[in-house]
Formats: C-alpha cells, sequence, structure tokens
C-alpha cells in the first residue's frame, strides 16, 4: 500500500481573494475545507499581516528571552491573576501533567482593569503584563489586532466551505472572540538531569475553534495526520492553521482537530513560536452545526490522545476553556476557578 504525496505534506493555500472579499474566495473555502477534511492543518500565504510587523515582534521577543530569569519573573502570571497572563519559566507549562521544554509569555485581548468585565471578574480577561521592552507592548498590540482581523476572514472561509453563510461563525460565536495569544521561546539547551522532559510540547489537541502560528526559521513542529506523524517546516511568509476541538464539535467530526506535538530543540539557536487562538467568546454556547452531510459526531474518546469525547460538551465555552488550562498550569488553578 502507497501513500498519496498529498497526505505527506500540509496544504499551502493562498488566502489573498478571501482576505480582500474579491472575487476566487469561494475557490479559496474549498481548499480551506479539503484541508480541515484532509489533516486538520494548512499553511496561508497572502495573509496581509505586515511582515515588518512579524520580524519585528522576533526582534523584540529574543530580547526579552534573553533577559536573566530573575528579571522576566518580574512579569510572572502568578501577578496575572484572573486574567491568566504573565510570563512563565521552563518546564512551567504541562502537557499531559508533565512539563514542555519552554518558556513563554502569556497574552490576550487588552482590557483596563475599568472594564465591566473586569470589574466582574470574569477569567481570563484584563490587562496583559507587558515587559519593559522599549517597543514591545504596541508591537504586540499591533501584531495581535493584525492576526485576529486574518482570523475573522479565515472563519468567514470555513463558514463558506461549510455551505453556510460567511458571517455564520461571526453571528453566533466570535463578533467578540476570545483572543489568547502566546510568545513562545524554545531554548537549545540541555533539560536538567532527573527532569522528566522529552517534548517541546507534548502531543495534544487545541481548545477552540482556530489557531494561527507564527514559527521561525527552525521549526520542529510535527502533525499527526492519517498518514503518521510528519513535519510541519517554516515555510516563509506564512502562518501555520490548525483547526481546534470546539470546531470540531460544531462540525460533527466532519472536521476533526489534529493531534500535534514540538520537538525539543537542538538547533544551537533558541526558537520562536507565537501562536494566537481564535476562539468563541467566553459565554457562547457551542452547538453542533445541524445537517452537514458526513458528520459523525460519535464518541472517538477511545481514539483521542487525551480520551477525551468533544461531542458530549454543554455549556459556556468559557468553562470549558477553564477546566482545560487549569490543567496546564495547576498552581494557578485557584486564580480563576
Amino acid at each position: 500500500m502507497t501513500t498519496s504525496p498529498d497526505l505527506l505534506s500540509l496544504p499551502v493555500i493562498d488566502v489573498a481573494p478571501l482576505v480582500a472579499g474579491t472575487p476566487g474566495r469561494e475557490a479559496v473555502a474549498a481548499q480551506i475545507g479539503q484541508a480541515c477534511r484532509a489533516h486538520g492543518f494548512f499553511y496561508v500565504m497572502g495573509h496581509g499581516v505586515d511582515a515588518a510587523l512579524v520580524r519585528r515582534l522576533e526582534d523584540l521577543s529574543h530580547q526579552f528571552f534573553e533577559l536573566p530569569e530573575e528579571t522576566k519573573m518580574q512579569w510572572r502570571m502568578a501577578l496575572g491573576g484572573r486574567a491568566w497572563r504573565g510570563f512563565f519559566p521552563l518546564g512551567g507549562e504541562l502537557t499531559s501533567g508533565r512539563p514542555d521544554w519552554k518558556e513563554g509569555l502569556y497574552l490576550g485581548t487588552e482590557l483596563p482593569a475599568t472594564h465591566p468585565l473586569v470589574q466582574a471578574k470574569m477569567p481570563v480577561h484584563g490587562p496583559n503584563l507587558f515587559p519593559e521592552v522599549p517597543g514591545f507592548r504596541e508591537t504586540i498590540l499591533d501584531y495581535m489586532a493584525a492576526v485576529t482581523s486574518l482570523g475573522h476572514r479565515l472563519m468567514e472561509g470555513i463558514a463558506l466551505s461549510l455551505g453556510l453563510p460567511a458571517s455564520y461563525f461571526a453571528e453566533r460565536y466570535t463578533s467578540d472572540p476570545l483572543i489568547l495569544f502566546r510568545l513562545f521561546n524554545y531554548p537549545s539547551q540541555a533539560v536538567p538531569q532527573g527532569m522528566d522532559v522529552q517534548w517541546g510540547v507534548g502531543e495534544h489537541t487545541d481548545y477552540g475553534l482556530l489557531t494561527i502560528l507564527h514559527q521561525d526559521h527552525i521549526g520542529g513542529l510535527a502533525v499527526n495526520t492519517p498518514a503518521g506523524w510528519i513535519d510541519a517546516p517554516p515555510i516563509k511568509g506564512s502562518f501555520v492553521c490548525n483547526i481546534g476541538d470546539m470546531l470540531d464539535r460544531m462540525t460533527g467530526g466532519l472536521y476533526k482537530s489534529t493531534p500535534h506535538r514540538v520537538k525539543r530543540n537542538t538547533s544551537g539557536h533558541d526558537r520562536l513560536s507565537f501562536p494566537l487562538f481564535f476562539d468563541p467568546n467566553f459565554e457562547a454556547r457551542v452547538q453542533r452545526i445541524e445537517g452537514l452531510a458526513g458528520a459523525d459526531a460519535r464518541d472517538d474518546s477511545t481514539e483521542r490522545w487525551d480520551r477525551a469525547n468533544v461531542h458530549a460538551f454543554n455549556g459556556r465555552y468559557g468553562d470549558y476553556l477553564l477546566d482545560k488550562v487549569s490543567k496546564v498550569f495547576p498552581q494557578l488553578r485557584a486564580e480563576v476557578l
């Protein structure tokens, strides 16, 4: 039995017509739909995000992560409270109970302390802890705004790929999306003896709708496709996109969230990656889209990496998210639950 070459690499899709709203966006949507059925992952080009902005974010992120750890801990997550923002050190984040070999900065939509949702103590809403690196705050906010705008356009494409109106997700879930953003650094250094670390990030699926990832030139992402584990190497000027568990639930399993992992960095140079999670509003109640041909909302928990049944979830998206993130940082669980 031979494996189709198409299954051994992720598709690269030029989304310019979708971003611009010009003729041809239906053809782009069809490519996205095919990718979501075959892989759950795809690259996007022609996305309109300024390359200079991405480079500036990389440069400033390197400046931040090169600071001494005691300096970075001035912005530690314990100080972010219910907003769930700030820095965590190497080994400070868990996947399936095992530490990942990376450090990072948690960010999200910037809300002032006077915002009604912050005043109401809504978890994962609030101000960011911006490190005191000149230009970092403005660059992070500009980048989040640009990639969030891309997320709206990609969700329109996903809606069209399902035979739905382009506004389907915005009208129900994402007119005010929950945006969570991460700056990750995978240092090229040995793991201390006796520390139970295997991966940069262990095998997992993402929780929400859509992840839009910038990875630098070093790479390390691997995806568990129907053809087995394959690498997703960096393509200059692209983002890697993947669908999450809530889109799997909405589509009744037609579009499956795909397990992926990140190799430990042995390149000799620090590696950066910037995932932005474009998710339903915290208060949204995720419902299955009725009438999708080919949908199969069976309990597939025995086949999943975490033995979870995403189709069994009912309630607010925010409750689902909090249950998940509290396993990533168990020491902060009391802050948000």
